[in-house]
């Protein structure tokens, strides 16, 4: 089986994916892990020294791979992967589930706000500007994340709640 998580910065794609790539003995791939491996290089440091686009082309390129030579795998996606290129085409023409995991906008920020000084993207923005900037993207990305297989919605809900709303689905 195979299963691409899909979901906004902060949704929980890796912390689930570990859980279920070990309650259903699938291999776990955090793709930005994958192509930080690749490159040599963190993510942070392929934005500074190739620049977005460069970084967004690897992400295609390692995405495909994956998608093609891998088996039994759980994908965690970095949240704007299915929205560039044509990722999106090759998650659905693959054969692995595509599961959306999908939160409101309060529910993010509240995740988003602990860890803040982690990422690049939000580290500088106050709480309004946080609920503002998320929104935004959000409603950018939506319809991409709208046309995974599944979704599941993760407010307030336990790995372990999410896990079985994910199972449930795949049987």
């Amino acid at each position: 089986m195979e299963i691409v998580l899909v979901g906004y910065m902060g949704s929980g794609k890796s912390t689930i994916g570990k859980y279920i790539s070990a309650k259903m003995n699938l291999t776990f791939i955090d793709l930005d892990n994958y192509i930080e491996e690749k490159e040599k290089m963190t993510i942070s440091q392929l934005f500074a020294v190739k620049g977005e686009i460069y970084f967004r082309k690897q992400e295609g390129v390692c995405l495909k791979e994956i998608l093609d030579s891998q088996s039994n795998y759980i994908l965690a996606l970095g949240g704007g992967t299915p929205c560039y290129g044509t990722n999106i085409e090759q998650i659905k023409k693959s054969n692995a589930f595509s599961v959306y995991l999908k939160a409101s906008i309060p529910f993010l920020a509240r995740r988003l706000e602990a860890g803040k000084k982690n990422r690049p993207l939000i580290s500088n923005l106050d709480d309004e500007q946080l609920l503002e900037y998320i929104g935004k993207h959000l409603f950018e990305r939506a319809s991409f994340y709208e046309q995974s297989d599944y979704k599941v919605v993760i407010d307030h809900k336990s790995i372990e709640e999410i896990y079985c709303d994910i199972a449930v689905q795949l049987h």
